[in-house]
């Protein structure tokens, strides 16, 4: 196989895993406190990314230093605290509805970049992410009167992860992705223990290969993207993300018994475009530099 092939294996593979470790979140989330499960979860991101940097071209001692230390520190206690908000939308929200409102997040980092990071949208991107925005809605569906307020936790953790991405591009000008990565499992892991441990609830003994699992799920997955990431580019692995939405709303019918509405798939198609839509153009924008469109 030659190394496209082998990369696009790579993120299938983490896709996958990304969808059964959600499951295993919602699953366990119900249970126990959030905050808890995350700081777990974060145990053994830390020790994966520490052993990641060690292993890594540049080493341990070279992949903790950093040129922006504050916005490094940033992202790790964001994620941490994102993944926290997301193991709440899947225990209210529902998992279907939660992966669905989630993929509107590329589309608020192209908002976001305007301001943070001085881009420019041309009309093209703008009117994508006003028909995402659209799709949004419609996945919400206001004029329901069962509307519930939980349904705004999964847009609250894709504004939360948005923010992760646009720090992370924004370090990336001045760190190594080892670096990047190793500060996000760091700093979450110890800015999750400052407040974990206060919701420590003890563990069953028939849910321990669960956490175990949701552990393996988090590091197998990253694992997996990383080596995508040196295979292909960007827009290359961004479309192929999108079948998580398709695997999670799978096991959220099959496992959990969740109902898949019209709004639902119609939303999310109409996000899932926006989406796919932002990225292309994005890419070719980086092709016809410095050309502005």
């Amino acid at each position: 196989m030659n190394s496209k092939t082998i990369g696009y294996l790579y993120v299938l593979s983490a896709v996958t895993i990304f969808a059964v470790q959600d499951a295993f979140s919602k699953y366990l989330g119900a249970k126990y406190p959030p905050i808890m499960v995350t700081m777990i979860r974060f145990w053994a991101f830390a020790v994966f990314v520490t052993v990641f940097a060690a292993y890594s071209r540049q080493g341990l001692r070279k992949a903790v230093v950093t040129k922006r230390p504050l916005l490094q520190i940033f992202r790790g206690v964001i994620l941490s605290s994102e993944i926290v908000v997301v193991i709440f939308a899947f225990t209210t929200a529902g998992l279907a509805m939660s992966q669905a409102i989630l993929q509107v997040t590329p589309l608020l980092v192209t908002i976001l970049s305007i301001p943070l990071l001085g881009e420019k949208v041309g009309w093209r991107r703008g009117a994508a992410v006003v028909i995402g925005l659209i799709g949004v809605m419609v996945l919400l569906n206001p004029t329901n009167v069962r509307f519930d307020i939980t349904l705004l936790l999964p847009l609250v953790a894709s504004f939360m992860y948005a923010l992760y991405g646009i720090a992370t591009r924004a370090v990336s000008r001045h760190d190594s992705a080892v670096t990047s990565v190793f500060y996000a499992g760091v700093a979450g892991a110890v800015a999750i223990t400052l407040v974990g441990p206060f919701y420590w609830t003890p563990i069953r003994t028939e849910d321990w290969p669960f956490m175990a699992a949701l552990c393996i799920c988090g590091t197998l997955s990253h694992f997996l993207l990383i080596k995508a990431y040196g295979e292909l580019s960007a827009v290359e692995v961004q479309p192929l993300t999108y079948l998580q939405l398709v695997f999670g709303v799978l096991i959220a019918v099959s496992v959990f018994g969740e109902t898949v509405t019209w709004n639902m798939i119609l939303g999310a198609i109409i996000v899932v475009g926006a989406g796919l839509f932002t990225v292309w153009r994005e890419y070719r924008l980086g092709l016809k530099k410095p050309k502005q469109i």
